[in-house]
């Protein structure tokens, strides 16, 4: 049994049961376990206290917040009116008395964040849903869970109240919040918001996917679930549901299959959520969802199951029309949409096109990733999808988009280079430091200097010589008071520097949105039908850059396969030359690369010189189709590809990119009740929070139950440290970063104190592509350190380790102690780190 009641005198005012030290059961199936009876009407919360500007942060792993401090540090007690709280800075902010407005919601000026601090008298032990709009987290009795910065209505949360006093404690970034409690319909239960479905395909059978959340309102982990559909034209086939967390939400996936046939355009699908028993299969609860039946060549949704971590998300798509049997459409246009748009919506802008696909991802959410990290991997996802379903010729590939898609097609077009034909960029900005919230410090110092190096892969313009691949089409209305027009200028700027093959145009009197001309405009088709990718064989000069090869790696005939300097920038500009038969160019900061035989006609042999180094002439093996370079004391020679125990572009970091492969979250139940009850909370918090930023699954595994034997190329995120998690010695015994509770040691570095933090990953053991992605901390105090620190938002950079102290919350990076990449050989020897003295 898991009891999560709360113990006092553990984190601060409030914490979880000792009992968490025993939390074997927690993966097993278990009979639900009945809530107190159901509140008979929703009970919102209108009075409390709030604070005003006390937390600051933005596109950076670390932020000053001295109520986080207060928690961290287990000083947390609950203010009165007329408190105090000390800023980093020396000036006070106060807590006030709060009353929300008629409509439920609490202002909270900015510009920095504040928090909302309610309360709820329960008159008995409880589980009731939390649904609150507005708040980034919240602290439920001191336990983090995920907030709805975007106000999107769908984060409704299981908790469970003790009888008295309860405090939810929200922080609040985007100017108010509100929140109200909720009964729950069962205690396991399918929830009606956020549904992910497709549009069924008049006429055809349909075979596809659909996700749905569940709620957990036991105290106990569900498995052995299934989801049935049922209604007319459905197969009652049931799809086995992954394991549910106690206490919590989980989006799963079913299984969906279709007649396509039904006499209305809108079909009712019942799901039946169940469980077999010993009398049969039982029934836990049931909910409708009402699909639209549509014709193939309409614009309409399709979902698949995601590669990164096994959930179910969807893309769009308006299909080339009319459809010509004879000449059908062999062009495909990724289309990537804006702040707050859904995918539907940026397809539905486009009128049909007799030559081309119209196809949108999602970005995973309509805020999402802002197109980069997980948002960039959906779009390659979906382009791979479209490009199989639509049969389409990948030399005509196009990329545009708007808003935040605009700066998508600017991230995408110069990451993927040999990807697309053309990019056309409508009301785009260029990249995080120039427009949404990121920066860059000048003078700071080489810890800091590790740090921001990592963001090197969002820096538009420090891989701007790729547009040279494509044509491009640059398009802002002169008057957009949302993404300024000098995010255009300054991108027509840079490309009017080395690029011949682009067109720039500002719509006079134009704002932000203009109706659909501003994304289906007319010339930027026209210059898209008259762009094709180039066929290998006919590259003469080839130009590439990269900032890191786990990204992106390879641009037609050339690869960059490691790089001197962990996600510096590395380039190189090659000649072939097909009558010498010979390769002639210059390369920065590589290590190794590779140069594929597609484009070399026949196995006679070549010559090559790299850098002034003229390497004897090679002849291809037979069946060879790469030559692969080495640099070794400034000298190139032939080498081999490198292995999977190297850093190569299957698996090159840094510590964020350990976050795919179906990665699952394991987490520790072999330390002190403290330390448990943490490890599974903020296993709990990734998972709610990957859940609402990317529309993610993921399997949460106590230690005790993982199996470091199966499924290696999963990825994994292990939550403790090396005294308290079991995973931990057979993921990293060979690991130079270790962990334990006194102290932190990184190679010959080492820290000690009980207030540390450290995120790293490593290679996983006897996989060729997965990674360990580590979240740990020395004692309770660094290990809730790690608690808010911003994985899930896009342009927050963490290097392969980080290590960071307590005053990180008052001085920021200042705070950081050690930062680093490892090397090639994934060592700390031979890679680049920086530690701050003692």
């Amino acid at each position: 049994m898991f009891d999560l009641r709360w113990i006092p005198g553990l984190c601060g005012r409030a914490a979880l049961t000792a009992a968490l030290v025993a939390f074997a059961g927690a993966n097993q199936a278990a009979e639900p376990t009945p809530s107190s009876p159901a509140t008979p009407r929703p009970i919102p919360l209108l009075e409390g206290l709030l604070i005003k500007g006390v937390s600051r942060g933005g596109r950076t792993p670390f932020h000053t917040d001295p109520i986080e401090a207060q928690i961290v540090s287990n000083l947390w007690t609950t203010p009165v009116r007329g408190d105090v709280v000390r800023m980093p800075g020396g000036t006070n902010a106060v807590w006030e008395a709060a009353k929300a407005d008629a409509e439920g919601w609490f202002t909270v000026p900015g510009p920095r964040a504040g928090y909302v601090l309610l309360t709820h008298e329960s008159p008995a032990d409880s589980t009731l849903l939390l649904s609150a709009q507005g708040d980034t987290m919240v602290y439920v009795n001191g336990v983090p869970r995920t907030g709805d910065p975007y106000e999107n209505g769908t984060a409704a949360l299981p908790v469970q109240l003790r009888k008295g006093a309860n405090e939810f404690l929200f922080n609040v970034g985007r100017g108010r919040v509100r929140a109200t409690l909720l009964p729950l319909k069962a205690p396991i239960a399918i929830e009606q918001r956020d549904p992910t479905l497709p549009d069924l395909i008049q006429g055809t059978r349909n075979d596809t996917w659909g996700g749905v959340i569940l709620v957990n309102g036991t105290p106990t982990a569900q498995t052995g679930l299934t989801l049935t559909p049922l209604g007319k034209g459905f197969a009652t086939e049931p799809t086995p549901v992954p394991p549910i967390p106690p206490m919590s939400t989980r989006k799963v996936g079913f299984r969906i299959r279709h007649s396509g046939e039904s006499p209305t355009n809108r079909v009712s699908l019942t799901l039946s959520l169940g469980r077999q028993g010993p009398r049969g299969r039982e029934q836990l609860d049931a909910a409708t969802f009402g699909l639209s039946l549509t014709r193939a060549d309409s614009t309409h949704k399709e979902t698949f199951q995601s590669g990164i971590d096994g959930s179910v998300q969807y893309y769009a798509v308006t299909p080339a029309r009319p459809v010509d049997a004879r000449h059908p459409a062999r062009a495909l246009v990724l289309s990537t949409h804006g702040a707050s748009v859904e995918a539907i919506s940026q397809a539905r802008a486009y009128a049909p096109k007799p030559w081309a696909h119209l196809v949108a991802p999602t970005n995973r959410r309509p805020y999402g990733f802002d197109w980069e990290e997980w948002g960039r991997m959906d779009a390659l996802e979906v382009l791979a999808i479209a490009e199989r379903k639509f049969n389409t010729d990948p030399r005509l590939t196009y990329l545009t988009g708007h808003s935040m898609g605009g700066h998508g097609t600017w991230q995408l077009g110069a990451t993927f280079p040999d990807r697309f034909a053309a990019i056309a960029p409508s009301a785009g900005w260029i990249s995080f430091f120039s427009y949404a919230g990121g920066r860059k410090d000048e003078d700071t110092n080489e810890v800091r200097r590790l740090i921001q190096r990592a963001a090197n892969p969002s820096d538009t313009l420090l891989l701007a010589s790729n547009y040279l691949h494509h044509g491009v089409y640059i398009l802002h209305g002169d008057a957009d008071d949302n993404v300024p027009v000098t995010e255009a200028r300054a991108m027509k700027e840079a490309l009017g520097k080395f690029h011949t093959d682009f067109t720039y145009h500002e719509q006079p009197g134009a704002g932000h949105w203009w109706g659909n001309a501003c994304v289906d405009w007319p010339p930027i088709f026209d210059l898209f039908a008259h762009h094709r990718i180039p066929e290998a064989t006919d590259l003469r000069h080839l130009q590439f850059t990269t900032a890191n090869p786990g990204i992106s790696s390879r641009c037609h005939w050339l690869t960059i396969e490691a790089q001197d300097h962990p996600l510096e920038r590395s380039s190189a500009a090659i000649d072939w030359d097909p009558n010498g038969r010979s390769f002639r160019g210059v390369t920065d900061n590589i290590r190794s690369l590779s140069i594929g035989l597609d484009a070399v006609a026949g196995g006679a042999p070549v010559s090559i010189e790299l850098d002034g180094t003229k390497l004897p002439s090679l002849t291809p093996a037979r069946g060879e189709t790469r030559i692969h370079l080495t640099r070794a004391s400034g000298t190139w020679v032939r080498g081999t590809p490198p292995g999977p125990a190297m850093k190569n572009p299957l698996r090159n970091g840094p510590f964020k990119e350990a976050f795919a492969h179906r990665m699952q979250f394991v987490y520790a139940t072999h330390g002190t009740p403290e330390e448990n009850a943490w490890a599974f909370h903020k296993a709990r918090f990734d998972a709610e929070t990957w859940w609402y930023r990317g529309n993610g699954s993921v399997d949460l595994v106590p230690d005790h139950a993982f199996d470091p034997t199966r499924d290696r190329d999963r990825g994994v995120v292990l939550y403790g440290n090396g005294d308290n998690n079991t995973a931990w010695a057979p993921l990293l015994q060979g690991s130079p970063v270790q962990v334990t509770r006194t102290r932190v040691k990184v190679g010959s570095i080492e820290k000690t104190g009980s207030d540390l933090a450290c995120l790293f990953l490593r290679p996983r053991p006897g996989s060729d592509i997965a990674c360990v992605a580590v979240i740990s901390g020395t004692g309770p105090v660094g290990l809730r350190l790690t608690d808010r620190v911003p994985v899930f938002l896009a342009g927050v950079a963490l290097p392969d380790c980080v290590v960071f102290g307590s005053d990180a919350l008052s001085r920021g990076a200042a705070g950081a102690r050690i930062a680093g990449f490892f090397g090639v050989d994934w060592t700390v020897e031979n890679g680049e780190f920086a530690s701050t003295p003692e």
